[in-house]
């Protein structure tokens, strides 16, 4: 075990308290200080998770000298700011997917990491998830030939409300960055960069894109199938479909994953225990800061500023501006 990290949180909300759940449980990372914009919510937290500080600004925490690492858990729409507040500290970053609205943003977050010497990465915690890890393993490993064909579901069905961060456009909403991001990720970590992209969104009452189905195409003939939504229910899968057989996987970290190769099937069987994953790539963090690494050799900026690129051409594609941001 590596040296203790001393972790900050910027921004108390939902998806926080899934990551602080599991980083709690790493032994070499210390639950250290919140922050948020109303101080009575970093308190909440705080207690509630048995941290050492609370604060209510966010410059109050940077300016902090015992802060070694932050993650930022606002909505997409800050990320840019929030990051770049706290690379301009020396504060090592790990920040929430999207990483930015768009790739002008990720570019500046780049610059700002490099200029200022600092350990930044997207936290695109599933590239660290052992099942996905065991699919890439597969996909080396086993004879199925070259990938011809992916195809990639994020839906849920939730209510609709003007006001939240999933269909307000000044937050960034929408299922594209929210969970449409996840299907493009598996497809540019498995095909790369579509040389053609089409899509068909559908946009909710607030002007946010509720829905999109995108068809990539690859210069190779190969083609992906990705959809998003916060308006219908399904399975979550993914089904890659190889010369010689196909894999195909779900989300749920202990759910099999089926191999299918020259006509005979395979579950293979994964017992994660209770966690989501979470506490993967706050490892992962760790252990890149161990070794004074500057950007992760797994999830290197250029992967994250590759997937934004993608993301843009797609809202381009679909109609899909954020105010204030392009």
């Amino acid at each position: 075990m590596g040296k203790t990290y001393n972790w900050a949180i910027l921004g108390c909300g939902k998806i926080a308290r899934k990551f602080v759940t599991e980083l709690k449980e790493l032994p070499n990372a210390k639950l250290y200080a919140t922050s948020a914009r109303q101080l009575t919510n970093a308190e909440d937290f705080s207690k509630e998770f048995g941290f050492e500080k609370a604060y209510g600004s966010y410059q109050e925490m940077v300016n902090d000298p015992k802060v070694d690492i932050v993650y930022i858990a606002t909505p997409h729409n800050f990320h840019s700011e929030h990051t770049l507040l706290c690379l301009n500290h020396k504060k090592a970053v790990l920040c929430e997917k999207a990483f930015a609205i768009n790739s002008k943003e990720v570019r500046q977050m780049i610059h700002a990491s490099k200029e200022n010497n600092t350990f930044l990465m997207e936290a695109f915690w599933v590239v660290f998830r052992p099942k996905f890890k065991k699919v890439l393993a597969l996909i080396q490993t086993e004879n199925l030939g070259k990938l011809k064909f992916v195809k990639s579901d994020f839906m849920f069905n939730g209510e609709f409300n003007p006001n939240n961060r999933l269909y307000n456009l000044d937050l960034g909403g929408g299922s594209l960055l929210d969970i449409g991001i996840y299907p493009i990720f598996t497809s540019l970590m498995l095909l790369g960069t579509p040389t053609v992209i089409k899509v068909l969104p559908y946009f909710s009452t607030t002007g946010s894109e509720e829905s999109i189905a995108m068809l990539f195409g690859y210069k190779n003939g190969e083609t992906a199938v990705l959809t998003s939504s916060f308006a219908a229910s399904c399975k979550n899968e993914t089904e890659l479909c190889f010369e010689n057989g196909y894999i195909k996987f779900d989300r749920i970290s202990n759910n099999p994953i089926l191999l299918q190769l020259n006509n005979k099937q395979q579950l293979i069987d994964f017992e994660t225990g209770p966690h989501l994953g979470y506490h993967f790539e706050a490892l992962h963090v760790m252990e890149c800061l161990d070794k004074n690494l500057k950007e992760s050799p797994i999830l290197p900026l250029s992967l994250s500023l590759n997937l934004m690129e993608i993301l843009d051409a797609v809202r381009k594609e679909a109609g899909i501006v954020f105010p204030n941001h392009d």
